[in-house]
């Protein structure tokens, strides 16, 4: 497939959906397993990135939904190409690190990893979490606009904690459609696109929307399509994410890499990015450039 894109755009466009995440993570980390009813009653509308939550995290401060992807990318930009072995390390330096949150499902593959150099977990039709996706944007930007190389990459990265089957269509649809953002299209198209991963599972469905927002991958993705959707700018989009509550660093973190994508960097509003590390800012800025860079469409 022969993509004609500005270099320049793709960088950009990279940046802001990095950026999105890491947003979207730090605004929703406050109000993570919270109920819409009691964040309404503590903030009326969440819409400050002020720290706190369950984690007790500072103003700004990220979980492991933008950390782990993160990962993914110091290991391609390190390795200078794919490498799952490479990434299940970059997972377990991470994991020894101790950080902030770490679900259940990414420690047991990626404790797997360190114990017997497992870099496919085995099928679990109960491991249908979220870990995987969350952590697609970083397969998304090396393998586009190649649709066999994002399944490639988008599996093997995801089967290292996650061997599910909604798990494994999550990812490849997150996948898809930030190709899809990156070649200009609307969101009719991507609304298309969501639609025919419900027509293949149902458990997507997010029309009516059933305003669950669980860890579970396919109330996530439901909440993030509803609410992207819905959204008409980034704020939008975000504020409307997070306070749906339940699992909102992840529902933040994947709507922002969609929306940060979709809308660009300066749709971002700058008091979200100003509460942002600035170490953190740098780290995700040079590792987005340089995963363009590692893929041949951005040269």
């Amino acid at each position: 497939m022969i993509v004609q894109v500005d270099p320049e755009q793709l960088r950009q466009q990279a940046r802001g959906a990095f950026l999105g995440m890491a947003v979207g993570d730090a605004l929703g980390a406050t109000v993570e397993f919270m109920t819409v009813p009691e964040i309404a009653a503590r903030y009326g509308v969440h819409r400050e990135i002020i720290g706190g939550g369950w984690l007790r995290l500072k103003p700004g401060q990220v979980t492991d939904d933008t950390e782990m992807a993160l990962c993914i990318a110091r290991a391609v930009v390190n390795r200078q190409g794919w490498s799952r072995e490479a990434i299940a390390c970059e997972f377990a330096a991470w994991l020894k690190s101790r950080p902030v949150d770490c679900g259940d499902t990414c420690r047991r593959g990626i404790r797997a990893f360190m114990l017997h150099g497992t870099l496919e977990t085995p099928y679990n039709h109960w491991d249908g979490g979220n870990g995987a996706a969350m952590r697609m944007l970083p397969p998304a930007l090396l393998s586009f606009p190649d649709g066999e190389l994002l399944k490639k990459y988008a599996l093997e990265q995801a089967r290292l904690t996650h061997h599910q089957e909604l798990s494994d269509a999550a990812c490849l649809c997150i996948g898809t459609m930030l190709h899809l953002i990156l070649q200009g299209v609307s969101k009719n198209r991507l609304r298309r696109e969501a639609e025919a991963l419900v027509a293949r599972h149902h458990q997507f469905g997010f029309e009516p929307y059933r305003r669950l927002a669980s860890a579970y991958v396919a109330d996530t993705l439901a909440t993030v399509f509803h609410y992207f959707f819905k959204g008409r700018d980034f704020e939008h989009c975000l504020t409307g994410v997070v306070n749906q509550g339940g699992d909102a660093d992840t529902t933040g973190a994947i709507c922002g890499m969609l929306a940060g994508c979709y809308y660009g960097i300066d749709a971002i509003p700058r008091r979200w990015l100003k509460k942002l590390d600035r170490r953190l800012v740098s780290d995700v800025e040079q590792l987005a450039d340089r995963l363009i860079v590692a893929n041949p469409a951005g040269r």
